[in-house]
Formats: C-alpha cells, sequence, structure tokens
C-alpha cells in the first residue's frame, strides 16, 4: 500500500501532512485542499546525489555508451526547490534545460550494504527536475557545480510516496502542456536498490538524503514563462514555472555564461560531450 506524505506552508508554520484524495490532512486534523496548499520540498537532505547516464534512450540520443559502472555528481541542498516553485534562469544565459527524473529517499542510515538489502533503507520516492544551467558548462561540466547545483534547480515533490515498486513505471516531462520526455524505469541500466549501495560503500547517506536516478532522452531548453512538469507513475505530477532573474550574473569575477559549440550541441541532444577521450557526463 502506497502512502504519499507532504511537507507544506500550513497557517504559516511547516506541516507534514497526508494525501487523503483531493485533500491534504495534517495530524491535528487540519485540511486543505492539494491545489490550494503552499508546498515545500518534501524531504530535507543533508545531500543530493545525482548519476549521470543511466537510461539507455539517453546514451543512444547521444551515440555513446555507457560506463562500466554509475558515475555521480552533486548538488547542493541550496538548489533545492518544490512544487508549484519558480525555476530561475539567470539574466543573460540561454540554456536552462529539464530533466525528469525520479528521487530515491533514504529513511535508515546506509553504509556499506548490499544492493539486496538497499530497499530496507529507503524510505521511498519522488519525483524531481534535474534541471541544468548549460550556460556554465564550458567551465564547470566537471564539477557540475553551478550548471546543476544554481539556486532553485533542485525541485521535488509533491509528495513522498512509500510502498511504491519502481519497476515498470513510466516517467513523462510535459512543457506547457505538450510531452517532450517519455520514458520508463524500465530503462535504467542501474535500478534504485543499486544506487543506494553502489553510493553507499563509501559514503554514510543519512535520513531524508536524495539520489537522482537520471533521466531519458530529450532534455532540452526551456524559457522563461514555460510550465514544466515530470510525472512518474504512482508518484504524481511536479509543476514549475520558468521565471528570469532579475540581475545578470555578476561580470566582475569568475566564468561567464558561454555559447560554444559544446554548451549548445549538449544543450539540444548531440554528442559534442562523447567526443574523443571525454568520459560521460550529463
Amino acid at each position: 500500500m502506497t502512502v504519499e506524505y507532504r511537507r507544506i506552508l500550513l497557517d504559516g508554520a511547516v506541516t507534514r501532512v497526508v494525501r487523503d484524495g483531493e485533500e491534504l490532512v495534517a495530524a491535528d486534523g487540519r485540511r486543505v485542499g492539494v491545489e490550494d496548499a503552499v508546498h515545500l520540498p518534501p524531504v530535507e537532505p543533508s545531500k543530493i546525489i545525482a548519476v549521470h547516464l543511466n537510461h539507455r534512450s539517453r546514451v543512444e540520443e547521444f551515440q555513446t555508451s555507457l560506463p562500466p559502472a554509475p558515475t555521480y555528481f552533486h548538488k547542493p541542498t541550496s538548489a533545492l526547490n518544490a512544487h508549484g516553485g519558480a525555476i530561475v534562469r539567470p539574466e543573460g544565459c540561454k540554456y536552462l534545460n529539464y530533466e525528469g527524473e525520479i528521487a530515491i529517499v533514504i529513511g535508515r542510515t546506509a553504509r556499506n550494504i548490499a544492493p539486496s538489502e538497499a530497499g530496507d533503507h529507503i524510505a521511498g520516492y519522488t519525483v524531481a527536475n534535474d534541471y541544468g544551467l548549460h550556460d556554465f558548462r564550458d567551465t564547470d561540466a566537471g564539477s557540475m557545480l553551478r550548471v546543476k547545483g544554481s539556486d532553485t534547480l533542485c525541485p521535488l515533490g509533491p509528495g513522498l510516496v512509500t510502498g511504491w515498486d519502481f519497476r515498470g513505471k513510466y516517467l513523462r516531462t510535459y512543457v506547457n502542456g505538450e510531452v517532450v520526455q517519455d520514458g520508463s524505469t524500465d530503462e535504467m541500466q542501474w535500478d534504485m536498490h543499486y544506487l543506494v549501495a553502489d553510493i553507499a560503500r563509501t559514503i554514510t547517506l543519512n535520513p531524508g538524503d536524495v539520489l537522482l536516478s537520471g533521466t531519458p532522452a530529450n532534455s532540452r531548453p526551456v524559457s522563461p514563462g514555460d510550465v514544466v512538469e515530470v510525472e512518474a507513475e504512482g508518484l504524481g505530477r511536479l509543476r514549475n514555472h520558468i521565471v528570469t532573474g532579475p540581475v545578470p550574473v555578476r561580470s566582475d569575477c569568475g566564468a561567464q555564461p558561454t555559447e560554444s559549440e559544446e554548451v549548445v550541441s549538449t544543450a539540444f541532444g548531440g554528442d559534442w560531450e562523447f567526443r574523443g577521450v571525454r568520459a560521460p557526463r550529463r
């Protein structure tokens, strides 16, 4: 049996609620309509770890092959956002891409566990959109820090669903109501249990920590005014809208947004980043 928990602002206080049809119910009995609630990220992670290539359709799109084992990058918790939140594309940037994903949420401390044990350490799952600001790929491709870690670029939600079986579930992304990504968990090379066990070999995963499990093909740029939704079967539909940041990225320090062949090719699904001896990265 699945149960969906959400975190919302209820009368000004952060409140954990349970979904009951089209209402969210607090422990004290207060109710609020699903569409009326002010949502918060459904969990408070100490870290957010994301896998690079994992879906076969994405591998085929880039005309590459998977490495023998998964590779990862880290998104700072300051990138967290929620269902209904605004995704900020900084002034002067052009290549903000959606990436619909499923997020694994840790429920029990995990360290040095086998894949067969990982399910016992997972609290549940939620929907994620692993946005990428590819304007900074030329300088941050190795770490993905600004590409994937800029403020607002990690919305999660609407809720945390327990008792959900990840096998054979569809994963779709919509832009302004049109399907732009259409994948399945069955096309993942490494499943949820494998990813948790792999990371936990050397990194302790604490309750609330989040692992992003990869995106299918057709990640593309979106623009201010666009509404982007990610839907995972049985987990709900995460909705966000794109806005322009109020000020440009400062030009008096640091690398500036670029529009190289690599940036443009990656943003539009080309194979530039996989030419030569470069290791695959998303």
